[in-house]
């Protein structure tokens, strides 16, 4: 049986995005706003930091939001929030937890895609271990749809 503590737990919360799973949302989407950066991983030319506090923030345009893990729930109901105070698109790379209170309270009122395979993150040695979805919420969208993203292997 795999180690997934040696494998996978390196306390990191700022993997970088691959460009297998962000480039063909940001040619769908076209990104203004990197949610949950730091300088070195930024998506967007305009990004909050954790010294921002994005939960704190007002969200506009088309965002690109890649969570810390295990924060999930805070981050979700913003990214709703927001898509229906202002109207603003907010794309999320997700955990595909679909036992939570939060994947069934906000996720399910948005668009739904599944990532196919195990994106490696930028800087990891292994493809993360567990199943993804690319989350779309956006004030008034077309009824939510079930797609798989391309193979990351």
């Amino acid at each position: 049986m795999a180690d997934f503590k040696t494998k996978f737990g390196t306390g990191r919360q700022d993997w970088e995005t691959p460009a297998t799973v962000f480039d063909p949302l940001n040619a769908e989407f076209r990104f203004t706003l990197d949610v949950c950066a730091t300088a070195e991983n930024a998506k967007c030319q305009r990004y909050y930091t954790a010294a921002d506090n994005a939960l704190a923030q007002s969200w506009e345009g088309v965002c690109w939001m890649n969570p810390p893990f295990g924060t999930q729930g805070a981050w979700v109901k913003k990214a709703y929030d927001e898509s229906q105070r202002n109207g603003t698109t907010v794309v999320c790379l997700l955990p595909a937890r679909t036992n939570t209170n939060w994947w069934h309270e906000y996720v399910m009122k948005g668009e739904v895609r599944f990532i196919k395979g195990r994106p490696k993150f930028k800087g990891a040695e292994h493809g993360l271990p567990q199943p993804l979805a690319i989350v779309v919420f956006r004030a008034a969208h077309a009824l939510p749809s079930n797609r798989v993203l391309g193979d990351t292997k």
